[in-house]
């Protein structure tokens, strides 16, 4: 069963890899323009006073420039720093840009080790990247796992970001794998059912 599930996410990856390939730089830029603008709309952004944002990867969205308008908004915002002990994502505040971020594991933006860890339990709203999402918040990531051992420990909203290229009829999901409440594109953001 767990080498079926292991395909099936495998192959999934594979069909969204292939249509995100055709998506022009220009498309991406729009796309994430219109994402942002969705975000700024969700009314678990406004309300929010404490949010945990991703540095996306070059075929994600790109929040980023929701991180400094968080900041100007006196939000707590915080970004996932990986922690080399534990081999584990954690929470630390991010207070000033750029002063606080810097290049880390895997080549993505994260604090700096000087930026304080926060709990987990005190974030209201989670945006969380992924490789595909589903309409009853299945999350596919890129298989190990961070993302889910991170997300186990949250209580907010948590908010998967896409394209609509990354949103699929079903996503497998495992035991460990944790579902978003929404996910929002550049059409809107959708409550996620079971």
């Amino acid at each position: 069963m767990k080498t079926d599930l292991r395909e099936a996410k495998k192959e999934r990856r594979r069909q969204i890899a292939a249509a995100l390939a055709g998506l022009s730089a220009e498309k991406r830029a729009a796309d994430s323009a219109r994402i942002c603008a969705q975000l700024r709309e969700f009314p678990a952004w406004r309300q929010a006073r404490w949010v945990l944002l991703f540095a996306p990867m070059p075929e994600e969205p790109d929040i980023w420039p929701l991180l400094a308008e968080a900041l100007a908004a006196s939000k707590i915002a915080a970004l996932p720093r990986f922690n080399r002990h534990t081999r584990g994502y954690a929470a630390a505040r991010v207070q000033s840009l750029p002063e606080d971020v810097a290049v880390g594991h895997y080549g993505i933006r994260e604090p700096v080790t000087r930026c304080p860890p926060l709990a987990l339990s005190g974030f209201d709203l989670i945006l969380v990247p992924g490789v595909a999402f589903d309409s009853r918040g299945g999350r596919l990531g890129h298989g190990k796992g961070y993302y889910d051992r991170l997300l186990s420990s949250v209580r907010g909203v948590k908010c998967g970001v896409a394209f609509t290229e990354q949103l699929a009829g079903e996503i497998p999901v495992g035991p460990a794998d944790v579902r978003m409440n929404f996910v929002v594109t550049p059409e809107g953001c959708a409550k996620c059912g079971t």
